[in-house]
């Protein structure tokens, strides 16, 4: 790795959690000086602009976020354990160090929807990406004859989905884990009831 490329991934890792806490509009050039302790003009002597920098901060973000939830997985053995993860890693949150200042698709989705087409662009992405990864676990649960084969996938993974940003989002504007902790309780349920 060059001595460029080591410095944009500095700059990337320091600056990460800022976007995901204060989103893109919260987050200031200060912020980013601050964070990695470099001028203005080193930063974007790395990145064309603040855009580029927020956008490479999410991919860094996403992807931490997809290799703990992985390797969590990878412990486990079958379909149902594996969709069992997000509930159990959900539920803790607030003091998992990669969620800490939330979800990054959550708090992105939220402030990028309309302000931010190029954000909106990865959130998307990031959405799809983890349609595909819950629709291949339940096609695997219902080839191992774990889960129910009359399963409406994209119904399940809809309200799955649904159930997690909608636990975090409740949780985070209200200060309260109850209705995180109820959102949880409640997808685990709902992931048992297509056991077969």
């Amino acid at each position: 790795m060059s001595k460029a490329d080591r410095t944009k991934q500095y700059i990337i890792e320091k600056t990460a959690c800022i976007f995901n806490a204060k989103g893109y509009a919260g987050t200031s050039i200060n912020d980013l000086i601050e964070a990695t302790g470099l001028t203005k003009g080193s930063i974007y002597g790395n990145f064309e602009n603040k855009d580029q920098v927020a956008l490479a901060a999410f991919d860094y973000n996403f992807e931490r976020l997809v290799s703990y939830i992985r390797g969590i997985m990878d412990t486990r053995n079958s379909s149902i354990e594996k969709l069992l993860v997000y509930p159990e890693t959900y539920r803790n949150f607030l003091t998992n160090s990669i969620l800490i200042t939330g979800c990054p698709i959550t708090n992105t989705s939220t402030e990028a929807d309309d302000t931010h087409p190029l954000l909106k662009a990865k959130v998307e992405n990031a959405y799809n990406f983890w349609e595909e990864t819950l629709i291949n676990h339940i096609n695997n649960g219902i080839e191992n004859g774990e889960i129910i084969a009359d399963i409406n996938k994209q119904e399940f993974v809809s309200v799955f989905m649904s159930i997690i940003q909608g636990g975090i989002l409740q949780a985070k504007v209200t200060n309260k884990m109850n209705s995180l902790n109820s959102a949880m309780s409640y997808l685990e349920q709902y992931i048992l009831s297509v056991k077969k």
